[in-house]
């Protein structure tokens, strides 16, 4: 099952605490509030990826880092079946209603030292319309396995497809999101430079 939900926080925890870094410290180089990184640490909210991101950089580590289990250099084979019943991360969707859930599958866990985190993301429906966006430097790439999503990407927002795709540029503020009422399937890979 989704045992790795919980990790993710208490890996941040244990992380900072290894190199002596205070919360205050990681909330000033990340640009988030010494709440946020508190509630992430405490597994209270995982509010999105582009925080995750901000905070690696703030400790110094890979994104990776913080939900690998080992390590391994070779090439990493992510099957469907276990794809569904293996490790997963839920991240609540809007920050204001923790319920609203995305489901990330990480397909390059076992991946050592790599740059770009590969997910299948199933997207819950949700009628929000207050999305909090996020930026963060690398790039990004969507493809829509399944239903219909929206990308919010500056002041422009792109509805897409099954089959539809898009790149973009991170660091231009952006949120992903199923479309109004509909579940969607994705297909992301983060390209995160460090």
């Amino acid at each position: 099952m989704g045992n790795n939900h919980s990790l993710v926080g208490s890996k941040i925890k244990g992380l900072r605490e290894t190199k002596n870094i205070s919360v205050e410290e990681v909330a000033e180089r990340s640009g988030l509030s010494v709440e946020q990184v508190v509630s992430i640490e405490n597994d209270q909210n995982l509010p999105s990826l582009g925080p995750l991101i901000k905070i690696a950089r703030a400790l110094g580590v890979r994104l990776g880092t913080f939900m690998d289990d080992n390590d391994a250099l070779g090439p990493i084979i992510c099957r469907a079946a276990d794809r569904e019943k293996d490790s997963s991360i839920s991240f609540s969707n809007g920050a204001v209603d923790a319920r609203k859930h995305m489901e990330y599958h990480p397909l390059a866990q076992q991946k050592a030292d790599r740059h770009m985190e590969p997910f299948v993301i199933d997207i819950n429906p949700e009628d929000a319309h207050e999305f909090q966006l996020s930026a963060h430097e690398g790039e990004e790439f969507i493809y829509v396995m399944q239903g219909e999503v929206e990308v919010v990407y500056g002041k422009e927002t792109y509805t897409l497809n099954e089959g539809d795709s898009i790149f973009y540029d991170s660091i231009v503020k952006h949120h992903v999101h199923g479309a109004p009422g509909k579940s969607a399937k994705i297909l992301a890979v983060v390209y995160i430079p460090f």
